[in-house]
C-alpha cells in the first residue's frame, strides 16, 4: 500500500513542484483500502471422507447432504470458515455456508461455469468467498462511509489539471532544446502520460479549440488488476473482482454507485475509439475534436468537388467490394484516408461510403429518441404548422447530430442545384436518404413500410428548407 501511494505521489509532486502554490491536487482517500486488508481471510473446511455425487466443480469443501445445525457446528464459530453442503429440503441445490460476524450465514450456490451467488461470477469457490467476505467486511463496518462516498467528490475540484498541463507542455517544449535538461524532459513527458483520465478531461474541458458537445460516458463493468481508486469520490474500489465500472471510451474509474452522478462530459480518447464506421456519432467527434464526423466532410468534400452533375448522384451504387475498400481506408488510416480520383474514379463509390456511414451509426442522424416526433410532424397536412413542428423536433436533437445533419442538408440542396444534369431533386433525395438517415426504435417491418414515405418527406422538406430549419 505505501509503496503504491508512493509512486502515484511522486507522479503528483513530479507534475506539481513548479507551482504547488496555485493549486491543492486530490487525496486518495485510504480508508476503504485499510478495511479491505483487515477483512477476514477465507478458510476451507475439508471434509475428511469421500462424499458420493459430489459436483466435479466442487473440491473437498462440499460436504454433502446435511442440515444447517450440522454445517454451523463444522464450521466452529472460526470467522471466515466455510463450507459447501447440498440442501435437505432440496436435493440438487446447493449451499455455501460462510462464517461471519459471528454467525453462519448460507447462500444459495449456482454454477454455469463459473461460480456465483449474486451478480458477480467467479472462477473458483475460494475467490468468491474472498470477495465476500472484503464485500461483508467493508460494508458492516463502514455502511454509513459509504453513503455518503458522493457527498464531496474530488471530481468537480480539479481545475487544476488544466494549468497542470499547460505548464507541463511548456516546460517540456523549452526543454526540447537544452540538452542538460534532456533527462528532466524525458521524466516529465512519462509523467504527462500517465495523467489519469479524470485528469485528461480537466484538460480537455477547458481547451478552446474543443467542440463542446454533451456526452455520456459509457460504463461498463471492470475487474481491475492491483489497487484502484474511485475517480469521482477519490475512495478505493474494494473486493476481487468487477470492483467498478470504467467508461469505454474515455477511460474513466469509478464505484457503480458514482457512476449514477458523473456529469455527461465525457471526452473521448482516440486510444480507445479503434474504427470509425460503427462508432457512436457524438463519441466519434468528441474523439477527434470535430464538428463533425471527418467522413462526413472528407465524403462531401470529395462530392462537391468532383461529382455534384453527376447523373443520377446517391441514387445509383457503386460496386459493393470498392465501398468496403473505402470504409476499411477510413477506419484505418482515420483523415488521412485517400479517396480522391486517383484512387477511386467512380463518385458513386465515395457516396456509397456516405451513406454506409449514416446507415452503420448504432444511433442514427435522426436519433431513435425523436424518430416518432419527426414522424408524427410529417403528418401534420397544413405545411406551415408542419414546418414549424420539423423544427422543433430539430432542436431536440443532440448537438453533434444536428450539426451533422445541417451541413448534410446544405450539400444535399446543391446537389438539387444541379438538378438538370443529376437529375437529383430533393423529392428523389428524399427517398435514398430517409431510410438512411431514420430508423423506428420498433424492430418492425411493418412499421418500417408504413413510415417509409414519412421518412422521405421529412428529408424533403429539411432539403427544400434547410436556410429556415438550421
Amino acid at each position: 500500500m505505501v509503496k503504491w501511494l508512493s509512486s502515484r505521489c511522486f507522479l503528483t509532486a513530479l507534475l506539481v513542484s513548479a507551482d504547488a502554490e496555485e493549486y491543492q491536487p486530490p487525496i486518495w482517500k485510504s480508508y476503504l483500502y485499510q478495511l479491505q486488508q483487515e477483512a477476514p481471510r477465507p478458510k476451507r473446511i475439508i471434509c475428511p471422507g469421500e462424499v458420493e455425487n459430489r459436483p466435479k466443480y466442487y473440491g473437498r469443501e462440499f460436504h454433502g447432504i446435511i442440515s444447517r445445525e450440522q454445517a454451523d457446528e463444522l464450521l466452529g464459530g472460526v470467522e471466515g470458515a466455510y463450507i459447501l453442503r447440498e440442501s435437505q429440503r432440496q436435493p440438487g441445490c446447493y449451499t455455501l455456508a460462510l462464517r461471519f460476524g459471528n454467525q453462519t450465514l448460507n447462500y444459495r450456490l449456482f454454477y454455469d461455469g463459473k461460480h456465483f451467488v449474486g451478480e458477480k461470477r467467479f472462477e473458483s469457490i475460494h475467490d468468491l468467498v474472498t470477495d465476500g467476505l472484503i464485500t461483508l467486511y467493508i460494508e458492516t463496518k463502514a455502511s454509513e462511509y459509504i453513503s455518503k462516498m458522493t457527498t464531496n467528490p474530488i471530481y468537480e475540484h480539479i481545475g487544476y489539471a488544466t494549468l497542470l498541463r499547460e505548464k507541463v507542455s511548456r516546460r517540456l517544449s523549452r526543454s526540447k532544446n537544452e540538452s542538460r535538461k534532456t533527462s528532466v524532459a524525458n521524466e516529465e513527458h512519462t509523467a504527462v502520460e500517465k495523467i489519469s483520465s479524470l485528469v485528461r478531461r480537466a484538460a480537455l474541458t477547458h481547451n478552446d479549440n474543443h467542440f463542446n458537445y454533451e456526452k455520456t460516458h459509457n460504463f461498463k463493468v471492470h475487474t481491475f488488476r492491483g489497487p484502484h481508486w474511485c475517480e469521482y469520490c477519490a475512495n478505493f474500489m474494494w473486493g476481487l473482482i468487477a470492483q467498478g465500472v470504467r467508461c469505454s471510451d474515455c477511460g474513466l474509474n469509478v464505484h457503480k454507485q458514482c457512476s449514477k452522478h458523473v456529469p455527461n462530459d465525457c471526452q473521448p480518447d482516440l486510444k480507445r475509439i479503434k474504427k470509425v464506421y460503427c462508432c457512436d456519432l457524438t463519441t466519434l467527434v468528441k474523439a477527434h475534436n470535430t464538428q463533425r464526423p471527418m467522413v462526413v466532410d472528407i465524403c462531401i468534400r470529395e462530392i462537391e468537388a468532383r461529382g455534384l452533375k453527376s447523373e443520377g448522384l446517391y441514387r445509383v451504387s457503386g460496386f459493393t467490394e470498392h465501398i468496403e475498400d473505402v470504409k476499411m481506408a477510413f477506419d484505418r488510416d482515420g483523415e488521412k484516408a485517400d479517396i480522391s480520383a486517383n484512387i477511386y474514379p467512380d463518385i458513386n463509390i465515395i457516396t456509397g461510403a456516405l451513406k454506409l456511414y449514416f446507415r452503420d451509426l448504432p444511433i442514427p442522424v435522426i436519433t431513435y429518441d425523436t424518430y416518432p416526433k419527426f414522424i408524427e410532424a410529417a403528418k401534420i397536412s397544413n405545411a406551415d404548422e408542419r414546418l414549424e413542428a420539423v423544427h422543433e423536433v430539430l432542436m431536440l436533437l443532440p448537438p453533434a447530430h444536428y450539426e451533422t445533419l445541417r451541413y448534410l442538408m446544405i450539400h444535399l440542396k446543391k446537389v438539387t442545384l444541379n438538378e438538370k444534369d443529376n437529375f437529383m431533386n430533393a423529392e428523389n433525395l428524399g427517398i435514398v436518404f430517409g431510410p438512411t438517415l431514420m430508423r423506428s426504435p420498433e424492430d418492425s417491418t411493418l412499421t418500417t413500410l408504413q413510415d417509409m414515405r414519412y421518412q422521405k418527406l421529412i428529408v424533403q422538406i429539411l432539403i427544400e428548407n434547410e436556410d429556415v430549419l438550421f
